[in-house]
């Protein structure tokens, strides 16, 4: 089978789901709806914060507050256009229909990429200009200096979430097993290690504390990261490339189940 052939094929498989185009419509609705709530909340609190806050106060930074919420859709759809085939059976049919795994798999991440990369960059930009506009005489400008970058880095980072929760779910086939991995990565190892003194530095090289630098134009106070926004994604981008070599990999070697 052709390669466009192929691709036809995965796009007409991702959006006869339901539960994959329900989960990028929940990421764009949760990010930003959140964002709209802290950027409101953080203008009511601006005239009661000490010099320091004020100092750290990143107008763009806040109104991608709800990433945190949107990026777990991002991980349950990412896990869900790989998995949902070998939950189902369906990935016999599939890899009898396209003998070459390579072609199957990169055919499957880039549909998936590239939709995921569309709700990403609505979600971003929708976010930042609702965002703002609860934030009132406190907001950026889209002109303002890093903050075109922040806001197509922040529908970069969306992307890249879902690029890797594919090649864990490569890995791993089982939704259940992925997601088990997956959400305490995410939301409790990172976190954890995050704020630990012990752990911080460690913790940096993750994929989303790494990442999450590229939505930031203020840099935080006593800020000692050895990495700019762009080295982040950078960071955050070998870490989905390993995962999606991983998955090809396996892919290679296993049976079809």
């Amino acid at each position: 089978m052709a390669a466009t052939q192929v691709i036809r094929s995965e796009w007409t498989k991702i959006r006869s789901v339901a539960s994959t185009v329900w989960t990028l419509s929940l990421a764009m609705v949760v990010t930003i709806a959140l964002g709209m709530l802290i950027s409101a909340l953080s203008r009511s609190e601006f005239d009661r914060m000490d010099a320091r806050d004020r100092a750290g106060f990143d107008p763009t930074f806040i109104s991608f507050a709800g990433m945190s919420l949107g990026q777990l859709a991002m991980i349950v759809f990412g896990v869900l256009v790989v998995s949902n085939e070998y939950s189902t059976g369906m990935i016999r049919t599939s890899l009898a229909a396209v003998p070459r795994r390579g072609t199957f798999l990169f055919s499957k991440i880039a549909v998936a990429t590239g939709l995921a990369l569309a709700v990403g960059m609505v979600t971003s930009f929708a976010a930042f200009f609702l965002g703002q506009a609860m934030l009132g005489e406190h907001s950026a400008s889209l002109g303002d200096t890093g903050v075109l970058r922040a806001v197509i880095g922040g529908g970069l980072y969306m992307t890249l979430i879902a690029v890797f929760s594919m090649g864990v779910a490569t890995m791993l086939r089982s939704p259940m097993l992925s997601l088990g991995i997956l959400m305490p990565f995410f939301f409790l190892i990172s976190t954890v290690l995050g704020n630990v003194d012990a752990t911080e530095k460690v913790g940096r090289f993750l994929p989303d504390q790494a990442g999450s630098r590229i939505m930031q134009v203020v840099p935080p106070v006593d800020d000692d990261v050895p990495y700019g926004p762009w080295g982040g994604l950078g960071i955050m981008a070998l870490w989905v490339l390993a995962a999606l070599a991983g998955g090809y990999v396996l892919l290679r070697k296993r049976d079809a189940q």
